[in-house]
């Protein structure tokens, strides 16, 4: 017997307090130990029958609050008014009550899997989690469906784990919540792209006209759907509309752009908008903001088209015109003015261009390595060597151009040269993920970026200066235009000029596609400063290896939808990526063909190259894919997927992109 247990610990003390007396009294008068011991023992038995009194009276009083529990558990779980259900761990419902029967209207429901009944719950959402809240829409209404996951037998029974799902009817606040967030507003900016081109290519009447027409047709675009509009410039106009109507603005995909693109007024120049939206949960000013780094970004894509912003994310409707020339020279004077006072003011300056770099991206970067040297700093271009694309540059430089040759380093040469007053130029991509050495981004914070392509989603953090024109048919032509604001004389060698010539060339195809007024000025420039046009044409001979991969390329193409040439290779070749581009633009002399799309392997990476005469856009059905370029040329990367995967993808890119412009043009009948 366990005395301290049935003496009880309180018991205890008073006997030891008693104990140690009694002790004394025997030890010191012994004919008292007979009396003490007795009062021991009527202490110990009046403890031990108080103890177990107390414990009796306990035990009754735990299982009738049992009993209760018990009971109010049972009539609580009965009664409950709510659908409740309990699933065992393989799925199937081993009880329901009978609101939950009234709910799914099935006749049989115990020993069914719950999945067959109520396929809308996700129970893979609750499988690691023991409690949480589901949500659930069902039968046009709205559900928070709490489970609670438990595990049922004592410590000799095999333990059985039980989920216990009730569903709470939300319908009520759900639709309060969807009314108030129809009910919120989108705000959202309209810029006219090329206003004062076109008003000063028109007679003062037919201008009035037009005008006045495009006016008429913007409001109405928004007014019709009970939004507000204010012309606050003579180009610009501020919209504010419920977010529920701008759900139809978006499903309708702002077929303004087409309203607008059609009017014709004797103008030689077609009429383009760019548009910025936002519909976040955010205050008038967060909104504005959003609105306008939305039209900023539309406009930096070239123009003619809606940019939404929402959560972070941007989505992008339109865009399938060719942008038209409208750079002015004050700007490109600006810009040069600028970026001369940094260069001056850096320790040293990096250049950059994107990944697997082609003639245009370091033609630029020697032509900013010239601009750094003319401002008497030290300049260097980051790169990890040639590839097949500038093959026939790097022999040219290692035979003619030493001195521009010394200034490529690896990322890791470079990286011991950095100070905090570095300053790093990005030339010809502004996708961070793209670049040369993404590291060296973090390394210099200082940055500036030239670049002709398309505005994506992804960009550049906080560059100090931005020169983006996708106007522009290459960042060559920029980087050129740079240097003749940049000094009196442009003191480009001949080898210079020509790497310059060689990036023009390359991105508009011998001067056939994206090419204006500015890129011929920049041509002659060019020229003027030596460029040998012949010289510039050697650059871009191929191996006799590399022909033939591109004729297989071209006999293994197929045609879809009419006018769309698709083909692929799995061939793992180091110039796969430049042999794939090549083929692209060979697929457009075929005639009827109006866009061309080749996937090949590189290295581990699967690589699509898309090439259109710009009546379908390559860079909207390849952004759809993560990658980016311009209407006419345009590509992608993926790392994740094999070759089958990504034509798969592309594919359905394509399908969805010819889907959406047939829908563009039921709209605007």
């Amino acid at each position: 017997m366990n005395l301290k247990k049935e003496i009880g610990k309180d018991n205890l003390l008073y006997l030891v307090l008693i104990a140690i007396p009694s002790v004394l009294l025997i030890i010191y008068n012994p004919k008292y130990a007979l009396l003490a011991l007795i009062l021991i023992g009527l202490v110990v038995l009046i403890s031990i029958r108080k103890t177990r009194t107390d414990q009796d009276y306990l035990s009754k009083e735990l299982k009738r609050l049992s009993s209760i529990f018990e009971s109010i558990s049972k009539q609580a779980i009965f009664n409950m008014p709510f659908p409740l259900v309990l699933v065992d761990n393989n799925g199937i419902v081993i009880w329901h009550n009978t609101p939950f029967q009234k709910l799914t209207e099935a006749e049989v429901i115990v020993n069914k899997e719950i999945d067959n009944i109520l396929p809308e719950l996700d129970l893979k959402t609750n499988k690691e989690d023991k409690n949480g809240i589901l949500k659930l829409e069902y039968m046009n209404k709205f559900f928070d469906v709490h489970y609670r996951n438990v595990e049922t037998g004592n410590q000799d029974e095999i333990k059985e784990e039980i989920t216990m799902y009730y569903f709470v009817d939300s319908t009520e606040t759900q639709t309060l919540k969807d009314t108030l967030n129809a009910k919120s507003l989108a705000m959202g900016l309209v810029f006219i792209d090329n206003y004062d081109d076109i008003r000063n290519s028109m007679t003062d009447i037919n201008r009035n006209l037009l005008f006045a027409e495009l006016d008429n047709i913007v409001k109405n675009s928004f007014q019709s759907l009970g939004g507000s509009v204010k012309k606050f410039e003579k180009d610009k106009y501020i919209v504010i509309m419920e977010r529920a109507t701008f759900k139809l603005l978006e499903e309708k995909r702002f077929d303004v752009l087409d309203r607008a693109r059609d009017l014709y007024y004797g103008n030689q120049i077609p009429v383009t908008l760019s548009l910025g939206f936002s519909s976040d949960d955010d205050t008038p000013k967060d909104l504005y903001e959003k609105a306008e780094s939305a039209v900023n970004v539309a406009l930096g894509r070239g123009g003619d088209q809606a940019v939404v912003e929402t959560a972070g994310q941007f989505k992008f409707y339109g865009g399938k015109s060719k942008a038209v020339e409208k750079r002015n020279k004050v700007k490109a004077r600006v810009i040069s003015y600028a970026l001369k006072q940094l260069i001056e003011t850096s320790d040293n300056v990096f250049v950059m261009g994107h990944k697997n770099p082609d003639m245009d991206a370091i033609g630029s970067a020697i032509g900013v390595l010239r601009a750094i040297e003319d401002c008497e700093k030290e300049g260097y271009i980051i790169t990890y060597g040639e590839n097949l694309s500038i093959k026939n540059l790097y022999e040219v430089l290692r035979k003619d151009g030493r001195v521009i040759i010394e200034r490529f380093k690896t990322p890791d040469q470079a990286k011991p040269m950095i100070t905090k007053n570095s300053l790093l130029i990005v030339v010809d991509n502004h996708k961070p993920s793209m670049v040369e050495c993404p590291d060296i981004l973090d390394l210099i914070p200082r940055t500036v970026l030239i670049d002709h392509h398309r505005r994506g989603s992804e960009f550049l953090k906080d560059p100090l200066l931005i020169y983006l024109e996708p106007y522009a048919s290459s960042t060559s032509e920029l980087v050129t235009e740079i240097l003749t604001y940049m000094s009196d004389k442009i003191n480009l060698t001949k080898l210079e000029a020509e790497c310059l010539l060689a990036g023009i060339t390359v991105d508009t195809k011998n001067f056939t596609f994206q090419t204006g007024v500015r890129t011929f000025e920049a041509a002659s420039t060019l020229k003027s400063c030596g460029a040998d046009s012949q010289v510039v044409s050697q650059l871009f001979r191929d191996d006799y290896e590399n022909v033939m991969a591109r004729a297989k390329i071209l006999q293994d193409t197929r045609v879809i939808h009419d006018n769309i040439a698709l083909s692929k290779s799995e061939t793992i070749s180091d110039d796969a990526v430049l042999i794939a581009a090549e083929a692209a633009n060979e697929l457009l002399n075929i005639n009827g063909i109006e866009a061309s799309f080749v996937v090949v392997k590189h290295k581990d990476q699967v690589h699509v190259s898309g090439r259109s005469y710009g009546n379908i856009s390559v860079q909207l059905i390849l952004e759809d894919l993560g990658g980016g370029g311009h209407l006419t040329s345009a590509g992608a990367q993926f790392d994740d997927k094999n070759i089958d995967e990504v034509e798969e993808s592309l594919l359905q890119a394509i399908d969805k992109y010819i889907k959406e412009d047939k829908k563009d043009e039921s709209n605007l009948n």
